[in-house]
């Protein structure tokens, strides 16, 4: 495998191995984005990665997962009825809008700053096949402290079951 310290040209779609990479640091240059390792990587591939697209025209991004029933969480929320949990839903998202500020050029490491509202309309079960996340970038900001702000869906399969406005990701830097 690559290293991991060694800096990517960012591209269009992204694999597996180039999203496990990408948490082992330094993908995007040293002191900068990289994403949770598994079991928190909440994505298996990137399918699409934008600066143009969404419903705003600022960028977007889609990301899924492929859902197996022996997935961790599936265990232990809840015996006997599982689901996958919202939070980790919620948190993907905000891996994705993370990447995608690093992606497009923001120096730093992502940190959830916040959601404006979550809306759950169904579950992703252990009979679901895949979750696809599509992120649509509102608002970039660049500066000391880059900030990205999207609305997010999930959908389970192909139903729509997580909705989520001003999601909230910043970039932060180590002091000079």
């Amino acid at each position: 495998m690559a290293d991991p310290h060694e800096f990517h040209t960012p591209k269009s779609s992204y694999t597996k191995d180039d999203l496990i990479l990408s948490g082992r640091g330094g993908y995007f240059g040293p002191g900068n984005a990289q994403l949770p390792a598994p079991p928190m990587l909440m994505m298996d591939r990137i399918t699409e990665i934008s600066l143009d697209g969404g419903e705003f025209g600022k960028g977007r991004v889609v990301a899924e997962l492929d859902i197996a029933p022996d997935l961790w969480f599936f265990d232990c929320h809840f015996p006997g009825d599982p689901v996958m949990p919202g939070c980790l839903g919620l948190d993907a998202m905000w891996q994705v809008l993370g990447y995608w500020l690093g992606w497009s050029g923001s120096p730093g490491k992502g940190r959830a700053l916040g959601v404006g509202e979550v809306r759950f309309r169904g579950d992703v079960t252990p009979a679901t096949r895949r979750v696809r996340y599509e992120v649509s970038v509102r608002q970039a900001r660049r500066g000391a402290l880059a900030l990205g702000v999207a609305n997010g869906r999930l959908f389970a399969d192909d139903a729509c079951v997580y909705v989520a406005t001003d999601l909230r990701v910043g970039m932060i830097r180590p002091p000079a």
